[in-house]
């Protein structure tokens, strides 16, 4: 008899466990759900990829009911954690039926205030969202009665700790607290003291991270064109070989793999909420090599050991390190020669510069791969990205051989104004030496612009605009 079994729990939940090939709890899990299941309040210490969403889910899960209204509220710090958080729990659940909704900013408010209206038992989602929600009404926070704070830390380094406290305000029939993070910073400490009752403070350190011995590369392209690199990197992939593509989202793991059947390259994606059996039967296929590229986020692709994986891809890069790590130690296995690659769009730097110092590790930037020999052409064309050399206002910086030797900043932009024939809000600051000058222009219209003054003369001589990479 397994720990799950001993345990006792919902027959449901049980059978979603045994479904899922778990034999026995992790460290955090066999340490922390006996806790939350008592109706303790609790601190938990755990990594990514330790289990802990389990660790927290299994408890609420037990306790909440098919009432239609929410019982519990989970925060978590970004859209894809909500996005993931929501999917383990669907699979942990199995039938129980309870409606799990995830609400995030960046989608239409309306769309997630309707699921709600529906009937909900379990709330997932982000600071700002769940703020949102509750003020237009759509939310009733007084119902909550299990509140569930995920990586705590990732939430004070992001500012969203005034947040936290304004919603645990709104929820006047608490009665239990779950707080997990995978470090703890005195700051979370001190307010965690605040607002829970003599909490359990579990720690665990069981998640030990191996650095594979792989090659690593990034290419720095925008969002626009991570399929054609992506392409380029499946047309130099060998006969034998198998790729396993990672997305933030069970969305966009849906569109990279039919954009993919779009332009003959075939991909099966691993969905956190799809049925049991086609998700074995997909995973029989990749493991015995008929499926050659499988799209999955985190979530879905835990328990996915394939010795045969050649190549991973971060078409997004994750939340945090760790994942990173998990992800490229799915392949170079049984001493195999694997290579993974991450596309790192301009809001992306600064996650890998965070992993290679977390981990030590080198990853050197190089360009999209060549076509490999015999094939002459890309199945998925490279299309022009301005958002990618804008900056956060949407200005893109354009060079020209005109300089103040030639005419004054007003003047110039007055030329641009009336040759392009735009409003004069679409140029914003211009710097200039005598020969040269650097003009913003809208994001919006810089093509235009670019197209407009290449066709045209400046006192009878050609200028040639160039764009400054941001």
């Amino acid at each position: 008899m397994s720990i799950f079994e001993k345990w006792n729990l919902e027959s449901t939940i049980l059978d979603a466990i045994k479904s899922r090939g778990w034999t026995s709890p992790t460290e955090i899990q066999a340490d922390a759900i006996p806790f939350p299941r008592k109706g303790r309040d609790i601190v938990g210490q755990a990594k990514t990829g330790s289990g802990k969403t389990a660790a927290f889910g299994i408890p609420i899960l037990e306790k909440c009911e098919k009432k239609g209204i929410p019982q519990s509220l989970i925060l978590c710090p970004t859209r894809e954690l909500a996005v993931q958080v929501t999917e383990e729990m669907n699979l942990l659940q199995g039938k129980k039926g309870l409606q799990i909704i995830s609400v995030y900013g960046g989608t239409d408010i309306e769309k997630q205030a309707k699921k709600l209206s529906d009937g909900c038992d379990i709330v997932v989602g982000t600071p700002g969202r769940v703020i949102d929600m509750s003020k237009k009404g759509h939310l009733k926070l007084q119902d909550i009665s299990i509140f569930c704070l995920d990586e705590a830390d990732r939430m004070l380094d992001m500012g969203f700790f005034p947040d936290i406290l304004w919603v645990i305000e709104k929820m006047p029939n608490r009665s239990q607290t779950l707080l997990f993070s995978a470090t703890f910073p005195e700051e979370v400490l001190n307010v965690a003291e605040e607002f829970m009752v003599n909490a359990e403070h579990v720690m665990s350190d069981d998640l030990e991270v191996d650095i594979p011995e792989i090659d690593l590369y990034a290419v720095r392209i925008g969002r626009a064109n991570k399929l054609w690199v992506l392409g380029r990197i499946i047309a130099n992939m060998t006969e034998d070989g198998q790729m396993l593509i990672f997305s933030n989202t069970k969305r966009m793991g849906d569109v990279i793999a039919e954009r993919l059947g779009k332009f003959q390259m075939k991909a099966v994606g691993i969905h956190g909420d799809m049925p049991q059996n086609k998700r074995e039967r997909l995973l029989n296929d990749f493991r015995s090599g008929k499926e050659k590229i499988v799209v999955a986020t985190d979530v879905a692709a835990r328990g996915l050991d394939v010795d045969g994986i050649t190549v991973v891809v971060n078409y997004d890069l994750p939340d945090d390190t760790e994942s990173f790590v998990h992800r490229i130690g799915r392949t170079g296995r049984m001493g195999r020669k694997g290579e993974a690659w991450s596309l790192v769009s301009k809001e992306d730097r600064g996650s890998v510069e965070k992993i290679c110092s977390t981990w030590g590790l080198t990853i050197p930037f190089v360009e999209a791969p060549s076509l490999p020999e015999g094939i002459d052409r890309d199945l998925v064309r490279k299309r022009e990205d301005w958002d990618e050399v804008a900056d956060s206002f949407g200005m893109v910086r354009i060079n020209l051989d005109i300089g103040q030797n030639d005419l004054t900043k007003r003047a110039l932009a007055d030329w641009i104004v009336k040759l392009a024939k735009i409003s004069e809000i679409v140029v914003g600051e211009i710097t200039q030496s005598d020969e040269q000058s650097q003009v913003e222009i809208h994001v919006a219209k810089v093509a235009y612009v670019i197209d407009v003054i290449k066709a045209r003369d400046y006192n009878g001589r050609k200028v040639k605009p160039v764009i400054v990479e941001s």
